[in-house]
């Protein structure tokens, strides 16, 4: 049975697929009301209500037909393949489901600690690492899962980690905020904000310095760093904006910009840039002197094209790129966060910008898949989901003895018996009994 048919008091936001709003109650699909200044602002610009705006604009088109234009062509050539779109319906519809799933087993006991999910910021993740190859490196947060996924670690292995079992990706000893994966250059989660873009950055420079000096060709591996806009304010991005500039470094800065550092406002934490009103990121890439740009970030189309050419252009040796790529979040800061600061008019705002629907419907209007192949594709998602919960629950936890591997080649100076474990832990070791020698 699926696990989702079991209500969640905490859990009002549950499914991709039913596309319900944060703070609405389950089942009530009720529309967010139009805010009165939008209201007002209709009111100034057309001399109509809010609901008769629309009436107009289909009274015009009935009249005149539209014109087509070289513009107008373009807009409806697909900007991705059948194969990538689907790619990325798939991977973001995983990130969500996943992530849902995640808050369904963190409220009934099956995780500790800290977990912050990714719902809402799905087109950052596919948009940038679904272009990516197998030898490129992605440095994430604490909000890494979804990055996991994105970069081909099973869903398998992130859901044991996140149970603390000995089948996951860090053998259970990683947890939610530090997922690491050596197989597909997954270079960690981070817990201490800014702390992973010095690593995303030694990956990049080993890149370069096997190509520039030792004069491997086939070197041409990149790296994308993520992180938030509070990061930005840190002294470990400007430096790795510093030496990534110097040394034209193939790493690629993604600020996934969801207005919100904890539960301090991005407007109130970052001090405007010269010339504007409010604080731009990527402005700052200029300053140093690499590419900023700005990309819609619930947008995964417009992400894809900006991460393309970012890609392409360390891949060249041209250096690195920064790109800020407003977003949102579409749950608190963390499960343990009760999500009081943001405006439920600001969550309704960013909720019907959700970019699984807005590819959905651009997919279906462009014919780069039915509502068959959508079903489909999501169908497989849920099983893929609900096979990691199961696989999760029946894998083992770690021996106690594991606590003391990867951290000394020897924790207590007694070497390693023959049959591969450490000597303290043979019997009769404590006693004096055991041969150590």
């Amino acid at each position: 049975m699926c696990r989702r048919s079991i209500g969640c008091a905490h859990c009002s936001y549950t499914s991709s697929l039913g596309y319900s709003c944060p703070g609405v109650a389950p089942g009530d699909t009720a529309r967010p009301k139009v805010p009165a200044r939008m209201q007002t602002m209709l009111k100034q610009r057309t001399g109509l209500r809010a609901g008769q705006a629309s009436r107009r604009v289909m009274k015009v088109r009935a009249v005149a037909a539209p014109v087509k234009t070289a513009a107008t062509a373009a807009a409806k050539t697909p900007l991705v393949t059948p194969e990538a779109a689907k790619d990325l319906y798939y991977d973001m519809v995983l990130g969500r489901e996943f992530e849902e799933m995640c808050a369904q087993m963190y409220y009934r006991g099956k995780m500790f600690g800290f977990v912050h999910l990714y719902s809402g910021q799905e087109a950052v993740s596919s948009g940038v690492i679904r272009l990516l190859r197998p030898d490129d490196h992605v440095v994430s947060t604490y909000r890494d899962h979804v990055h996991a996924l994105s970069k081909g670690v099973p869903a398998r292995e992130v859901m044991a980690e996140l149970f603390g079992k000995k089948t996951g990706c860090c053998r259970g000893q990683g947890g939610s905020m530090h997922m690491f994966s050596a197989k597909h250059n997954v270079l960690g989660g981070y817990a201490f904000i800014g702390e992973g873009i010095p690593v995303g950055l030694g990956a990049a420079f080993q890149s370069k310095y096997r190509r520039d000096v030792l004069g491997d060709e086939k070197a041409d591996s990149v790296t994308c760093s993520f992180f938030g806009d509070g990061t930005c304010n840190v002294g470990q991005f400007y430096e790795s904006l510093n030496m990534a500039a110097l040394y034209k470094l193939p790493h690629i800065f993604v600020v996934e910009n969801n207005l919100w550092a904890i539960g301090m406002s991005h407007l109130r934490a970052t001090s405007r840039t010269s010339g504007d009103n409010d604080p731009h990121i990527y402005k700052k890439g200029p300053a140093f002197g690499m590419p900023g740009v700005l990309v819609d970030g619930m947008d995964v189309l417009k992400v894809r094209q900006v991460a393309q050419e970012a890609i392409e252009r360390a891949r060249r040796g041209e250096g690195p790129t920064l790109i800020e790529a407003e977003t949102y979040r579409f749950r608190g800061h963390s499960l343990a966060d009760p999500d009081e600061l943001r405006s439920k008019e600001e969550k309704a705002r960013y909720q019907a910008r959700d970019p699984i629907p807005q590819l959905k419907s651009y997919m279906l209007e462009h014919g780069l898949a039915t509502e068959a192949d959508i079903k489909e594709l999501e169908a497989k998602v849920m099983e893929v989901v609900e096979d990691s919960v199961k696989f999760a629950e029946e894998s083992p936890k770690p021996e106690r003895g594991q606590l003391l591997e990867n951290v000394f080649a020897d924790p207590r100076g007694f070497g390693i018996a023959e049959n591969g474990l450490y000597r303290y832990q043979q019997p009769g070791f404590s006693s004096g009994t055991a041969i150590v020698s």
